[in-house]
């Protein structure tokens, strides 16, 4: 029984994290897209005069961006550990007393 108490709790944990990443990921993915295209429409009606990032000046963009998505992240997986904690605590001291 203690193996498929530890088993749904791990479960949970990978669904609520898999989530979570796959929600930042699809929201990084769609913003890029939409940034994408966006540009590309100004460019159409805008002249040339507006100078393009170099390409060092976009990587840096795209790494501070990345680094406060996974400070997110990580805010998000210590607040799922605190929550589930009680749970884990509560089930292993279940586990002690049957024994």
């Amino acid at each position: 029984m203690s193996q498929r108490d530890g088993f749904t709790g791990g479960f949970l944990t990978g669904t609520i994290v898999g989530g979570i990443v796959g929600g930042i990921i699809g929201a990084v993915v769609a913003s890029r897209l939409d940034n994408d295209e966006e540009e590309n429409q100004s460019s159409l009606f805008q002249s040339d005069k507006r100078e393009k990032l170099s390409a060092e000046e976009s990587i840096e963009m795209a790494r501070h961006r990345l680094e406060d998505k996974i400070a997110q992240l990580n805010h998000a997986i210590d607040d799922v550990r605190q929550q589930l904690g009680p749970m884990e605590q509560h089930s292993m001291e279940s586990e002690t007393s049957s024994d």
